[in-house]
């Protein structure tokens, strides 16, 4: 990565404007999952610990440019302070003069957060007044929150074209460090195990991917239109019939001197639905009738595991089936299971979106990964070969 870190940036004295990815579940006003907040803690303290001033920065939910008292981020200031042991101040909003009080007043190794970016539409719009407001809060901007540097927007970009240290922070650089070695340079045999509903949410990681990895498991709902394209029967099962011919060419080009292998479903669970409470194997790849598919079969797993089981470098995202339903997430957690196993024989491995990460939460296995991607979308448009807007603002090394 040539992007300047953290570590390189003198930060004693300095007012810090660090944009953080705090958009956390929340129940009756108390965050339910902290998560993300957890895993911003190496960069706040960094800044604490260097005497700096710091002011940190994030979005909560789409209240579209409305002032929603239910999107407050005054409980994560509230779980932030529980974690540092020391108070952090909430700011009545993320510009205006009675924020930029707050700011002025702040000592070394003070925390402030200002209140949710998306109560204005200027942050989406990457508005330049906005932006520039937002700047001159600081001197050193920080982004740390790398499930949004694919968006260009006031906090992720516009600040930085008035802030002269812009750098990324350990979260970012972490992310950027672990998904980077997928693209470049990773040892082989290397297996990309993607799932989830939509074909369309993949395809481009699917060609990116054809000319660097060994094998391309592919699971969940998208799997049927993969199989649509062999003329498989798939009954009711999940099929973006817009996608065959893309699913098609996906896999011409993988046959086409590639030496990449796209593993399809050999056998299936199905049901009547996916909120059904039974469901049934089938013995082959066919589906039946007004059958529904909800997971890939034991054959599938059985497959998938052994070429899991010989890999060096492990990409996943995506569950296998509808594992939300504990009856359909047999696929998913065996292969959460089986990464885990593979990582823990030496090899490299990186889960990230919001499904593979739960299951990986559900199975108690995420400390089993050499790296846990908190970017969804971000991670994806990564794998895809693009720059990302909010990494590409930062400095160069």
């Amino acid at each position: 990565m040539n992007k300047l870190t953290i570590d390189k940036v003198k930060l004693q004295g300095k007012r810090v404007l660090m944009r953080v990815d705090f958009n956390v579940p929340l129940k009756d006003g108390v965050v339910t999952d902290d998560t993300r907040i957890r895993s911003a803690l190496p960069s706040i303290k960094k800044v604490i610990d260097e005497g700096g001033k710091l002011i940190l920065m994030s979005h909560l939910g789409r209240p579209k440019g409305e002032v929603k008292p239910e999107l407050s981020l005054k409980p994560a200031a509230e779980r932030l302070s529980d974690l540092l042991g020391k108070y952090v101040a909430i700011a009545p909003d993320c510009i205006g003069s009675e924020t930029s009080e707050m700011v002025s007043k702040l000592n070394n190794g003070d925390v402030l957060l200002l209140e949710n970016l998306r109560y204005h539409l200027a942050e989406t719009k990457n508005d330049e007044a906005f932006s520039k407001e937002l700047a001159s809060f600081a001197d050193v901007y920080i982004n740390d929150a790398f499930g949004t540097a694919h968006r260009a927007h006031a906090s992720t970009a516009g600040v930085t074209q008035f802030i002269d240290i812009c750098a990324a922070g350990y979260l970012m650089t972490a992310e950027l460090e672990s998904l980077g070695r997928l693209l470049h340079g990773a040892e082989k045999p290397y297996v990309a195990i993607l799932g989830g509903a939509k074909v369309s949410d993949k395809i481009e990681v699917i060609n990116n991917l054809l000319g660097t990895v060994n094998n391309i498991l592919i699971g969940g709902g998208m799997a049927y239109t993969f199989l649509k394209t062999q003329n498989h029967a798939i009954g009711n099962s999940l099929l973006e019939e817009d996608k065959i011919d893309v699913a098609q060419a996906a896999l011409e080009k993988a046959g086409d001197g590639t030496k990449v292998k796209i593993n399809l479903p050999v056998d299936h669970v199905v049901a009547t639905g996916i909120d059904a409470e039974s469901c049934t194997t089938t013995s082959g790849a066919e589906i039946a009738g007004s059958l529904v598919g909800v997971d890939v079969g034991p054959k599938t797993i059985e497959e998938y595991v052994e070429i899991i089981k010989n890999a060096k470098t492990i990409f996943w995202n995506g569950p296998m089936g509808v594992f939300e339903n504990p009856a359909f997430s047999k696929g998913t957690l065996a292969i959460a299971q089986a990464v885990a196993e593979a990582t823990d024989a030496g090899a490299f491995s990186v889960v990230g979106g919001g499904d593979s990460v739960s299951a990986l939460n559900k199975s108690g296995l995420s400390d089993k990964i050499s790296h846990v991607s908190t970017g969804g979308g971000a991670s994806l448009e990564f794998m895809t070969g693009k720059i990302l807007p909010g990494v590409d603002v930062l400095n160069n090394a």
